[in-house]
């Protein structure tokens, strides 16, 4: 059974965050798919947290286009309705649904 996958892309090329940085994606997309025969099925991105995030959700929407991939799971609790206006197949909502964490 193959296991559907999303790569991570740091959209803001934060150093202390995971993921591929966009001028990297289409690269490593090809090499999980064609070298490690992954099922790539979609992106995924966190935008940083003090930028816009509707430049991030339209890169990672372009880079999917440009890769060929259909999933995007992109937007959290408050920035969700920015992302599926922008795209996304899948949205995270943690924090609307449980409340925030206690810290």
């Amino acid at each position: 059974m193959e296991i559907p996958c999303y790569i991570q892309v740091n959209t803001g090329e934060e150093k202390q965050k995971a993921g591929v940085y966009p001028e990297e994606t289409a690269d490593f997309v090809n090499y999980c798919r064609n070298d490690l025969n992954l099922n790539i099925i979609g992106l995924m991105c966190i935008p940083p947290a003090n930028e816009t995030p509707a430049l991030h959700f339209a890169l990672l929407a372009n880079i999917a286009k440009e890769t060929n991939l259909e999933n995007l799971s992109m937007g959290m609790s408050s920035d969700y309705d920015v992302a599926i206006k922008l795209g996304a197949t899948h949205i995270r909502l943690g924090t609307a649904l449980f409340g925030s964490r206690d810290t």
